[in-house]
């Protein structure tokens, strides 16, 4: 006990800055998803992108479905301007995110019943012709968009029918691939967009990018969704199977290793990430603290992996039907989760040896570098530890701090006057 109070005593901001690894993504964005939110959620457009740009946000998915904005064949399929075509709230959002100067990575996803024979919206078209028409229309219309994703979560039934790597990419993936690039050669598109297991009629994620790969899957990013397939007890960095084919935030490296097998040096996208909470979901959900804690550690992962450029959380605010997502950094109705400063200004302990703790965090609100502080609770009260330094262009930081085991650490954005959730060290 003695040792421990004199550590806290001596508790001094070291001068050493530590660097991200060599092989980091020194370039990931981070983001959300919450189509529904954004576009029909309480409030004004401009009130719910204030809150986006408060967030610190760099990138928003958005999906864009093929099904709803062409409910009958447009006479000049490639035409974005053909009046087939319904954009509704999708011009609205992403002309919105335009004016913040907010990224966004669009999903194409649903067929029309023309394109498909008269069937469901997950049945896969007949021809690929029919879908590069509609991705060379949305890229057209919406010139200034670079980051694509093509469909969602093809290796579970519920997303596509077959459940079939071949088909989505014949079908699918390469006919988009060659229309986007068609538009602008600067189109970026994410291929993959598998979820993180492939439940009953499924493919798992491992053996749907490999039958990627065996159809000649063309893409510029494999795009994933990591979440946890036992939330309870699985964190970002621990608890995952690494014998199984399913793919989690936890077994990260392995998707890593599969995607450059299959397309040496492409890029990998994680968009779509979330851990409900509890309540509301006391079966699935973990509580608001660990909910806070994880998207930070997530932040930290990504940031410090090769190839990995995205990090997309789902979703701003719960689900109204329980049955629904609760993964929202607001609830259902309107307060803040301990997750929404988690988002904004992350910290989180990457070593300790002895009293020498390094952390790392960012500032995400506006470009450029900012300035933080950093404090520490010393015998209930919290106290600054060093004066104020700033992050480096991409808003992030990484420092040595002496911290003993137990010690609560935050961040501070003087820009903001906000804190960060308060870091336990361990």
């Amino acid at each position: 006990m003695r040792k421990f109070v004199l550590l806290l005593t001596t508790t001094l901001l070291l001068p050493l800055a530590v660097a991200a690894p060599a092989d980091a993504s020194r370039y990931a964005r981070f983001g959300v998803q919450d189509d529904a939110w954004l576009a029909s959620g309480a409030g004004t457009l401009e009130e719910r992108l204030d809150l986006l740009e408060r967030l610190g946000v760099d990138v928003v998915r958005y999906t864009i479905r093929w099904d709803q904005v062409a409910t009958r064949r447009p006479a000049q399929p490639r035409s974005g301007a053909d009046p087939a075509y319904r954009w509704g709230a999708a011009d609205d959002v992403l002309r919105g995110l335009r004016a913040r100067r907010i990224g966004a990575v669009v999903t194409l996803l649903g067929t029309p019943d023309w394109a498909n024979g008269g069937r469901a919206w997950q049945v896969a078209p007949r021809r690929g012709a029919d879908f590069a028409s509609f991705a060379a229309a949305a890229a057209g219309r919406y010139p200034w968009i670079r980051d694509w994703t093509i469909w969602n979560e093809p290796n579970q039934r519920r997303w596509l029918s077959p459940v079939s790597p071949r088909t989505y990419v014949r079908r699918l993936l390469n006919p988009a691939h060659a229309a986007l690039k068609g538009v602008n050669r600067g189109n970026r598109v994410a291929g993959g967009v598998t979820a993180p297991r492939g439940n009953r009629g499924g493919l798992s994620p491992v053996a749907f990018l490999r039958g990627m790969r065996a159809a000649g899957a063309r893409l510029d990013a494999y795009a994933h969704h990591p979440y946890a397939t036992r939330p309870k007890q699985e964190t970002p960095h621990a608890g995952g199977c690494d014998h199984c084919s399913t793919i989690t935030m936890a077994t990260l490296d392995r998707l890593i290793r599969e995607v450059q097998r299959a397309w040496p040096r492409k890029r990998v996208w994680l968009t779509e990430y979330g851990y409900q909470t509890s309540p509301p979901d006391r079966a699935l959900g973990v509580s608001k603290a660990r909910q806070a804690r994880y998207l930070a550690d997530a932040s930290h992962k990504v940031y410090a992996a090769p190839y990995v450029d995205m990090l997309i959380n789902f979703l701003v605010r719960d689900d109204r039907v329980l049955a629904g997502w609760q993964s929202g950094m607001f609830s259902v109705t309107g307060t803040a989760k301990p997750s929404f400063n988690a988002f904004r200004l992350p910290l989180v302990q990457v070593s300790r040896r002895g009293s020498r703790t390094v952390v790392w965090g960012q500032v995400r609100a506006r470009s450029g570098r900012q300035p933080y502080r950093i404090r520490q609770l010393w015998r209930g009260r919290w106290r600054w530890v060093g004066g104020t330094r700033r992050t480096n262009a991409r808003g992030a930081l990484s420092i040595a701090v002496r911290a003993a085991a137990g010690s609560r650490l935050q961040v501070w954005s003087p820009r903001d006057r906000a804190y960060g959730i308060a870091l336990t060290v361990r």
